[in-house]
């Protein structure tokens, strides 16, 4: 950025990368660090690089955890036959906020984007089959943001799992279209679980 010398340019152009941070906020934050005392700085360097060391996927659902197997997954007390099918970590973070959900997670890791050239073998539909061959699941919902993407990809785990016995269902429509499951409010989120809709075989 012009006007700032280079090391705080090269802070703000890191901070500029992440998502939701204009360019306003980023120079902001910037400044923040510099201002910072040393050992507060090392503390957030630290903690940032530890974190990355340690979050990895859970070996069942593929959520964020810093165990081979995530808590809700772990958890005997959970309905391990109902799975909820979400596209990312912080969708299912935000379905627990609902606190209507007692079920366990499956979470792809993206949504079908063929424009992107993103397909089913680039997402964790495999891995979703093969839970429902080891385990006795009896009802997966399908939690995927309601736009295009999102669309296609619950339209499309439908059909792959007509064969299986097991009831699919769709989270009702109280999520606007083209909204992202993160930044709904927790009474919609359980309002939209609670009047889910199965998908017609």
């Amino acid at each position: 950025m012009a006007g700032i010398i280079k090391p705080l340019n090269s802070i703000y152009d890191q901070f500029r990368r992440l998502p939701g941070v204009g360019n306003k906020s980023a120079l902001r934050l910037a400044y923040h660090i510099i201002d910072m005392p040393e050992e507060d700085v090392r503390r957030l360097a630290e903690t940032l690089l530890q974190a990355k060391k340690d979050v990895r996927f859970c070996q069942e659902c593929f959520n964020l955890t810093d165990h081979d197997v995530c808590e809700i997954c772990a958890d005997a007390k959970r309905d391990h036959s109902t799975i909820c099918v979400v596209e990312q970590p912080r969708d299912a973070m935000a379905m627990e906020r609902s606190h209507g959900y007692a079920g366990v997670y499956h979470v792809l890791r993206g949504c079908l984007s063929p424009l992107d050239g993103i397909g089913p073998e680039d997402i964790r539909v495999k891995e979703l089959l093969l839970r429902l061959e080891k385990t006795q699941v009896q009802e997966i919902i399908l939690a995927t943001n309601s736009n295009v993407e999102g669309e296609a990809t619950a339209a499309y785990l439908a059909q792959l799992l007509r064969p299986y016995p097991v009831i699919v269902s769709r989270i009702a429509r109280g999520l606007p279209m083209g909204g992202d499951l993160e930044y709904a409010d927790e009474i919609t989120l359980a309002k939209a679980l609670e009047n889910r809709t199965r998908i017609a075989e």
